[in-house]
């Protein structure tokens, strides 16, 4: 039979159980998985636990939740321990590819007074939007893998390839153990795995699908100047002393231009040129200029005009950005104080070929200079906070292959290939630890507020994503 013959009788049983679908995923929204709320971790490990019995009932040959130990400090709570990873498996056929789906179930924090018009942890259905907090990020997902499995198995169609979940519950917090976890396993129960696919991403737009085959990495790092012993009175020692404020605003003044180049001497040296090939993935994406100002909620604060030059230092050029400064007064009012010490805070995005080191060495030296230019006698610091690297895959590798035929085949369009401005670093630790490759699949959409008030995912797009997932299976185990 062909692939297209298998995946009717499924399309089908998707959309005979829609109406389950939708309630699974509602039980899931309904428990408050927080993982930054430590008063929360109980309902972030019922909701693994959850995971594991549904997984058991839909007949998974093995499923363990694989404890990661106690979260290390800071923590409020003693001994607080970390949500297990679920892990399962369906089938171990070696004539089979394997394919480890990964997704989070933890959530971001949600209040109905932060400006929800809904309560957040209720899942409403209203003008075919599911709204609630994870319901796109990522719990839309994660559930949607169960729904896979539960249509193929009421369709009485086996599935195309060995099938192994990793579902974490610290995503949110930055991932604790899971790193490890993956090294450890890699040999294990994570033996063998030919492709990872993640779902923890979205449409560029709200109209068409895509398939992410780039993320650009982060390098946060942080300065510090300190003068005197104590905070001083403005009045008393203005204009008499060196402050460590203006010492720090100088620098970070000269980081980066007001159209977003980076001041950094080898910084653009690093970049990789772009090829004709990459250039061309660019033409026919279908994103209009003008989605930027609906993006930001102004409308002239844009650096370019042109798509390709939005896009293209959107996803495959390096970016800086201030973000704040520790130990300044930020509060209301006014406050007359000559801070004692501050720290500023700023991020590099990378890009394929920057090194974490060799910018690293860049910046420092750069910093050093600029404080020395000062001739200040404040004290100076400055380093790296913490770092993930960027990740580029083949577009035209036979995952992303598949990927685009069963995107095309549910949807009736050509996916876009685009690359994505943020970063997932656990992409890059699944394809380095397990040897493989990955492929990034979006459920949402664009505009479904992940991380932000009335979070949602168009009823179409779980639907329809559940069918892309199917048949992604199928077009990559043929």
């Amino acid at each position: 039979m062909s692939v297209e013959s298998n995946l009717k009788p499924i399309f089908a049983e998707v959309d005979n159980l829609k109406g389950n679908f939708i309630d699974r995923l509602r039980h899931a929204v309904e428990i408050p998985s927080v993982s930054g709320d430590e008063t929360l971790r109980p309902s972030v490990v019922k909701m693994g636990e959850f995971l594991k019995s549904e997984l058991e009932r839909l007949g998974a040959d093995e499923v363990q939740l694989k404890q990661l130990g106690t979260q290390p400090e800071p923590v409020a709570v003693k001994d607080l321990p970390l949500p297990p990873v679920v892990v399962s498996r369906f089938g171990k056929d070696p004539s089979k590819k394997t394919v480890l789906v990964y997704g989070h179930y933890d959530v971001q924090p949600a209040a109905k007074d932060d400006g929800w018009d809904t309560e957040p942890f209720e899942l409403i259905e209203k003008d075919d939007k599911l709204l609630g907090r994870g319901s796109t990020d990522d719990k839309g997902p994660v559930i949607g893998w169960l729904n896979v499995l539960e249509a193929h198995k009421k369709a009485g169609i086996e599935l195309p390839v060995n099938f192994i979940t990793c579902f974490e519950g610290m995503e949110e917090s930055g991932s604790i153990g899971l790193d490890k976890l993956i090294h450890d396993e890699a040999d294990k129960f994570f033996k063998g795995v030919d492709v990872v696919c993640i779902c923890d991403n979205y449409w560029l737009g709200t109209r068409k699908p895509v398939l992410t085959y780039g993320l650009r990495g982060v390098n946060y790092y942080q300065i510090s100047i300190e003068g005197p012993s104590a905070d001083l009175h403005s009045g008393i020692f203005g204009g008499i002393v060196h402050e460590p404020m203006t010492d720090l605003v100088k620098i970070m003044s000269q980081l980066v231009d007001g159209d977003g180049k980076i001041l950094i001497p080898g910084v653009a040296e690093m970049v990789a040129p772009v090829t004709e090939k990459e250039s061309k993935l660019y033409d026919d994406i279908d994103y209009d200029a003008g989605e930027l100002a609906k993006a930001t909620g102004a409308e002239e604060i844009s650096i370019y005009s042109d798509k390709k030059d939005i896009l293209m230092h959107r996803w495959r050029y390096p970016s800086l950005s201030l973000h704040g400064i520790e130990g300044a007064f930020s509060g209301a009012g006014a406050k007359t104080v000559i801070p004692a010490k501050v720290s500023g805070k700023f991020s590099i995005r990378t890009v394929p070929n920057i090194t974490s080191e060799e910018l690293t060495k860049f910046v420092v030296d750069y910093l050093k200079k600029k404080f020395d230019e000062l001739h200040s006698p404040n004290k100076f610091s400055a380093g790296l906070v913490h770092d993930g690297d960027y990740w580029l895959s083949d577009p035209f590798n036979d995952a992303f292959t598949a990927a685009k035929e069963a995107t095309k085949l549910v949807w009736g369009v050509e996916p876009d290939f685009i690359r994505e401005g943020g970063s997932i670093p656990i992409t890059i630790t699944f394809e380095k630890e397990l040897k493989t490759k990955a492929v990034l699949l979006p459920m949402g959409r664009g505009d479904d507020g992940a991380h932000s008030i009335n979070e949602k995912l168009n009823l179409a797009n779980y639907i329809g994503g559940i069918k892309t997932m199917s048949a992604y299976l199928h077009y990559l185990g043929k």
